[in-house]
């Protein structure tokens, strides 16, 4: 049993190393993630400045969070489909076009969100 626990515990370790990689891989070369990072401090900083409730703050965070994933979904995305070729085609296109519009959709949400906060 104790074996297991270590074991299990080792696999979260390693999980959160690797992720902890992926994001300093991708802060490094990614400008937008650089961009979206500094946007979401300073939305941080004013849920927490404003009177807000406890959930109206958790969906302005939490949401934060799900653009910077959204942006690191297409850095992978992107990243794959020019590791697998250099060649323009309309396939690879498509992939990196809907993952630019997935994290644009996840910036609307953040944004609709603070729009219904403030104006009620």
């Amino acid at each position: 049993m104790r074996d297991h626990l270590r074991a299990e515990l080792r696999r979260v370790a390693n999980t959160c190393i690797w992720s902890w990689h992926g994001f300093r891989a991708a802060w490094a070369t990614e400008k937008t993630l650089r961009q979206w990072t500094l946007i979401n401090i300073g939305s941080a900083a004013l849920a927490f400045g404003l009177d807000l409730s406890s959930g109206e703050r958790a969906l302005i965070l939490s949401l934060g969070l799900l653009i910077l994933a959204a942006e690191l979904m297409n850095t992978a995305i992107e990243e794959v489909v020019d590791y697998i070729s250099t060649k323009t085609d309309p396939r690879a296109k498509k992939a990196k076009d809907c993952g630019s519009a997935a994290v644009a959709l996840t910036a609307i949400a953040g944004g609709v969100a603070w729009m219904v906060v403030l104006l009620g």
